[in-house]
């Protein structure tokens, strides 16, 4: 198993985003938020996600970016189609990924959460190699973190987000410990 070293996994291609900045003082990391993201919409293995992860998202490249290439956002993690890893914060920092969001009464998630993107949408189902990947990014992840539940971006912006959608097996995680109930 790979090792985490200032919150970097060392089995994930490392492509830093400017788009973080410091946890809150004393803030656990007790939350994994699981996204899912395609740009173009629907369509997957393009520079996309990177580009817009790293404010590099050309506006001409595709219609669609004309009205996002201004975000500023990021995920610590993103696992394509093939299971490729790529980590784009270190989970010691506060990535971008949430927005306006509350879990169990606490708001700001990512405050305390780790955001993970699966290269996907809410019309096709993910592949096994990125439920692979997840189960071993979510087992390295809780060796270094008081993870306490894996949950969706819906569960966090209920009525404002749908991700990772509902072809999201949650029972192929596993059940661990933690683990949203399927």
């Amino acid at each position: 198993m790979h090792e985490i070293k200032d919150g970097w996994y060392a089995g994930a291609q490392r492509c830093p985003s400017p788009n973080f900045d410091e946890r809150p003082p004393g803030v656990a990391v007790s939350l994994v938020v699981v996204h899912a993201i395609s740009l173009p919409p629907d369509e997957f293995g393009g520079p996309g996600v990177e580009e817009l992860f790293t404010n590099r998202l050309d506006p001409a490249a595709h219609p669609y970016y004309a009205g996002i290439c201004h975000l500023r956002v990021s995920a610590h993690f993103f696992i394509r189609r093939d299971g490729a890893l790529m980590q784009f914060v270190s989970a010691d920092a506060r990535a971008w990924h949430a927005g306006t969001s509350s879990w169990r009464g606490r708001e700001r998630c990512n405050d305390f959460s780790i955001g993970i993107e699966l290269e996907g949408c809410d019309t096709r189902a993910f592949e096994t190699a990125q439920y692979a990947r997840l189960g071993e990014l979510l087992a390295v992840l809780r060796a270094h973190y008081p993870i306490e539940e894996v949950v969706g971006h819906s569960d966090i912006a209920p009525g404002r987000k749908t991700d990772p959608g509902p072809f999201f097996e949650w029972a192929r995680l596993g059940g661990g410990v933690g683990a949203r109930d399927a």
